[in-house]
């Protein structure tokens, strides 16, 4: 009988135990909650420009990736294409989107205007005719000029860029900037940044600037990563894939004659892995991007470490201070090699020309 009664209490002091750890999970559950709603239910705000938008998002509620650490973010938003106004203007704007989306169809090798570029688009560098977060978009383009370039060190107009992009980035030559087709491209990219100030500081523009490695980032190890992510695309020897019927390429080339020279933007490693990280492979987006950083780093140095045409940079950088740490052609400021320059680390550059800089 007395071991009947030790059993039963036993049993009751369990079955005690059990709603008090009920009791205690729902108590969590609703604090958690509770917490959640705070952090994360606050409304968006909402500021528009005409057509466009800058939008106020806590942090929390932007997306998942702990590389993205503001405490608040202005997203810009593009306008909608079908909001481009009719008549001459808006015809301008599309013809100027068109030029931006496919390049290579009116300046490519089989170009319907002229052959002066190297058959990749605008928009192989600038995703979705400009208009994409962390793609190099175009949203505060028109805002940022005039502007004095750190590379040439000279005031700019806007249409600047523009040459600067076909002689860099496709490897050719220029169309007239008084051309129709400069002040349409130039027209498309007013409609895109309408209503941004340049004091305006928006989120997702150009691309991310990934934390430094403590490392080299590693060609070889950037091999697998292309071989396994990128190559069913961009070739086994990062040719692309052109499209004949189009005049263009449906993947753009990574290296090689037909891509990008050695004096684009996009040959500086800290560019390309940023790039790479919010974009690549095919259907990647910032909020949900599929490479580690290292493995955007990686990748991004074997695409570097690759052959492709030289543009002559003799005339750039001549304020040494105003020079990119990731670009590998001497004279700089410090002492470190080339090949660091290129690959990293990169933080003990930046710390050295802080230095230099700061006793200037």
């Amino acid at each position: 009988m007395n071991e009947f009664n030790n059993q039963k209490e036993i049993i009751d002091s369990i079955r005690a135990l059990s709603r008090y750890i009920i009791l205690l999970g729902l108590l969590v559950f609703l604090c958690i909650s509770l917490l959640a709603f705070f952090l994360l239910g606050k409304p968006t705000l909402s500021i528009h420009y005409g057509q466009s938008a800058v939008n106020l998002i806590p942090e929390k509620s932007i997306q998942n990736s702990p590389t993205h650490s503001l405490s608040s973010l202005n997203l810009w938003k593009a306008p909608d294409i079908n909001s481009i106004p009719k008549g001459v203007l808006g015809d301008k704007i599309r013809y100027g989107r068109d030029l931006i989306a496919h390049t290579a169809r009116y300046f490519g090798p089989k170009g319907s205007i002229a052959a002066i570029s190297n058959g990749m688009n605008c928009q192989n560098c600038h995703l979705e005719a400009g208009t994409r977060i962390y793609g190099n978009n175009f949203a505060s383009f028109i805002s940022s000029y005039p502007k004095r370039s750190n590379r040439s060190g000279k005031m700019s107009p806007p249409s600047q860029r523009i040459v600067e992009c076909m002689q860099r980035s496709m490897s050719g030559i220029s169309p007239d900037t008084n051309s129709r087709e400069v002040r349409s491209m130039l027209a498309y990219l007013a409609w895109i940044g309408q209503g941004v100030k340049k004091t305006d500081k928006l989120f997702g523009t150009a691309s991310e600037k990934l934390p430094f490695m403590e490392i080299p980032a590693n060609p070889l190890k950037g091999l697998l990563v292309y071989k396994e992510k990128c190559e069913n695309c961009h070739g086994s020897q990062g040719e692309g894939k052109w499209s004949d019927n189009l005049n263009e390429y449906i993947y753009p080339p990574l290296w090689g004659k037909n891509s990008f020279n050695n004096g684009a933007g996009m040959y500086r490693i800290i560019n390309m892995a940023g790039f790479i990280k919010n974009n690549m492979p095919y259907g990647t987006n910032y909020t949900n991007p599929q490479l580690s950083n290292e493995e955007a780093w990686n990748v991004a140095a074997y695409i570097e470490s690759q052959p492709r045409n030289a543009f002559n940079q003799s005339q750039d950088w001549k304020d040494l201070s105003k020079k990119p740490i990731d670009l590998p052609f001497s004279p700089y400021l410090d002492t470190f090699t080339e090949k660091q320059h290129k690959f990293g680390p990169f933080k003990p550059i930046l710390e050295a020309q802080t230095k230099l800089i700061s006793k200037r």
